[in-house]
């Protein structure tokens, strides 16, 4: 039984009960989840944490057995955890209910019918990698333009995915005054792939360019 509040339904999907904000009525993303408490849902999907009375409901709906996801708006997976706190949650309660999270970006992809081969300009790597030092790829793509991608160089999109699971290290990091850069940190050596570490490896592999990623990153440290 899986369910939804969403805002708006944005495709019909027969297998989930979705349900619609509407704030005509006070059907707000926290009361629809107080309803759908009542249904016997094994798993929540919440549209989106705006504020504390949602993020509340979340929590309480996670306490009670069930798996929820939701969405939030931050630079990267480990601010989300800060977010969270903005917002007023406990930070026992962050480490009692949250498992991980997925920070994603989505980038244009070069048009395969058109892209050409070309030098990956040193510069602009060195501002993508920053302080990873990740070697410069020998060759990159770059952009023409053609008929199927109506003359723009690219064709369709791809997502750049950084995965945070919360490990035990971490959810005993989490507190009131939560150190972001030190939580990034033990999230790195337990292996997160950052953003710019997973938009290098697309540029490298010819899927889309520097310029396109370094767009949608987050400022780099």
């Amino acid at each position: 039984n899986v369910c939804t509040v969403e805002d708006p339904i944005e495709m019909i999907a027969p297998e989930f009960n979705q349900m619609q904000v509407q704030s005509n009525i006070d059907l707000s993303f926290a009361a629809g989840v107080r309803t759908l408490l009542r249904q016997d849902p094994d798993i929540i999907m919440i549209g989106e944490i705006r504020d504390l009375e949602t993020a509340e409901m979340a929590v309480q709906a996670s306490l009670t057995g069930h798996l929820v996801l939701s969405t939030l708006h931050t630079n990267d997976a480990p601010s989300a955890v800060t977010r969270l706190l903005d917002l007023g949650v406990p930070h026992y309660l962050i480490q009692s209910t949250l498992n991980g999270v997925i920070a994603q970006r989505l980038v244009r992809r070069l048009c395969p019918h058109c892209k050409t081969v070309g030098d990956v300009d040193a510069a602009e790597w060195e501002v993508l990698v920053g302080r990873m030092g990740l070697p410069k790829p020998a060759r990159g793509a770059l952009p023409k333009g053609c008929h199927h991608c109506r003359n723009t160089g690219y064709l369709g999109r791809s997502a750049i995915y950084e995965i945070l699971p919360i490990s035990a290290d971490l959810r005993k990091s989490i507190s009131k005054d939560l150190d972001l850069p030190a939580f990034q940190q033990i999230a790195l050596k337990e292996g997160m792939r950052p953003l710019r570490y997973a938009a290098a490896e697309m540029v490298a592999r010819g899927i889309t360019t520097i310029r396109e990623v370094i767009e949608v990153l987050p400022p780099s440290d």
